[in-house]
């Protein structure tokens, strides 16, 4: 015979006692969250994010180590030829698109936005391959400009463990983010929410027993 899974009894998900207690567990666990992607310029951090796309963050940091000796400028990036930032990419995956769209985000630079990368969410979101889980990644870590909430395949999961959203679109999940988190709260969400993604709330069996957020998740110990 198999037992009920145990009934939720925390508070209601979504409100400001369950994200209140969520954010400040989760900053006790990982007080040193931050961006995994290594980065010292927001050109770097544009290039390993879209590098960082169906690739770990690890296989990213490997590859930018040697790429960023190679390409120190946007017109390094814009003057390269396709099949040698194809070779110098390879190794993260769908590096034909990747290289596609990296020359073509520096040659955009180069001709619109004087060789920056820009500071509005208009202006970075009109890059080749930068949608906005890109955007918001580089805006808030290389510019501090918090103008949404990084939504990758961890948040996405968590969030819907956690009740703050149901849906598996991530611009519907980002907009039901940015209603029940406060502003303060979310370049480090998703910060913290990847952290714990990696580290017990994984896809597949996730380490409910080992958490300390179960009395505030309504998914604990339901898979």
């Amino acid at each position: 015979m198999e037992l009920d899974s145990p009934t939720y009894a925390g508070p209601t998900p979504g409100s400001p006692e369950q994200v209140t207690g969520i954010m400040a567990e989760l900053r006790r666990m990982y007080p040193d969250a931050k961006c995994s992607l290594n980065f010292s310029n927001p050109l770097e951090l544009l290039v390993a994010t879209q590098l960082s796309a169906q690739c770990t963050d690890e296989r990213v940091n490997m590859v930018t180590a040697e790429l960023f000796k190679k390409y120190r400028t946007v017109e390094d990036y814009a003057t390269v030829g396709q099949e040698e930032l194809e070779r110098d990419v390879k190794s993260t995956g769908f590096y034909r698109n990747k290289a596609k769209n990296i020359r073509a985000a520096a040659q955009r630079m180069t001709a619109e936005f004087g060789g920056e990368v820009p500071r509005t969410m208009k202006e970075i979101l009109s890059l080749p391959g930068v949608a906005r889980k890109t955007a918001n990644v580089v805006l808030g870590n290389a510019y501090g400009i918090v103008e949404g909430v990084v939504v990758d395949t961890h948040v996405g999961r968590l969030s819907r463990r956690f009740g703050w959203t149901t849906s598996e679109d991530p611009v519907k999940v980002e907009q039901d983010l940015m209603r029940i988190l406060p502003r303060e709260d979310w370049l480090d969400a998703s910060h913290l929410m990847i952290y714990h993604g990696r580290a017990l709330c994984m896809a597949r069996k996730p380490l409910c027993a080992k958490c300390a957020l179960v009395r505030l998740c309504p998914s604990a110990f339901t898979f």
